[in-house]
Order: structure tokens, then sequence, then C-alpha cells
């Protein structure tokens, strides 16, 4: 299967939370993985808060850092490219959608995912409604 997860559910695996298991669960049975070239970006801006908020301790970042590092590695990085930005630009007039979330869902569709995963409900939907096959990974009830 062919998966892109965005940053909220991929974040999930540095900081256990509802659906941590889901998202190790898909991972595991995903032929290729792909991920947004700003997702690195993002989990590192939240791990950061995280540590300034001091809910995080400084070697737990530097633990999580590590592995996202090495997560990605192995990861289709997905680019940002004019294609990318008419399907997000597509995809903001359409929906209520923040920029950053139209970008990891212009990046599934360009690549053509056969799944999109994410815990915020408004992207999926979005996603849901450009046609992608989406999960959900949000907190129960949420």
């Amino acid at each position: 299967m062919k998966l892109v997860v965005d940053s909220s559910a991929f974040a999930k695996r540095y900081v256990f939370e509802d659906g941590s298991e889901i998202v190790d669960r898909l991972l595991r049975q995903a032929s290729q993985l792909a991920l947004c070239a700003i997702l690195v970006p993002e989990i590192i801006s939240g791990l950061n808060r995280r540590l300034r908020e001091q809910v995080l301790s400084p070697d737990d970042y530097r633990k999580a850092k590590k592995q996202l590092m090495n997560d990605v590695h192995d990861a289709i990085i997905l680019q940002v490219t004019p294609a990318v930005i008419s399907r997000a630009v597509k995809l903001l007039e359409n929906n209520v959608l923040r920029a950053m979330d139209a970008m990891h869902v212009a990046c599934a569709l360009e690549w053509q995912a056969e799944l999109f995963i994410s815990a915020d409900r408004r992207q999926v939907e979005a996603a849901k409604n450009a046609g992608l096959h989406t999960k959900y990974i949000g907190h129960q009830g949420a």
C-alpha cells in the first residue's frame, strides 16, 4: 500500500497518545511510505514546543529527534512542486483547511497515495473530498 502520513499522525510515533498504535500498524503494512517535505520541520517544531514547556526532557527530545531522522531516512520525500502548489490552492479554495495541511494533502494527491492518514479531522475531510482514501487517527470522540 502506498501510504502518506501527515505530521499530526506521524508525530504519534514520538509522543505516545491516542492513535499511536494504529499509526505503527499502518506503517508496518505500507509497501511504500511517502512524507511531504514539510513534515520534519513541523514535527521538530512540535517537539521543541514540548521541550520549552518542559513536557519533554532534553534527553527525550534527542531520542525522538534521532528516531524521526531514522524513520524519514527510508521514506520517499515528496517535494513541493508547482503541481503540488496548484493542488494546494484548489484544496484551500474548496475546504476549511490550513495552508500546511493543504500541502500534505496535495502531495498525497500528486503521488497518488492509496491511503492518507492524519489526526486532523478537517484535513481528512478535505483529502476525502479530493478523492483520497483516508483514515482519521485522532482522539476517540474528538
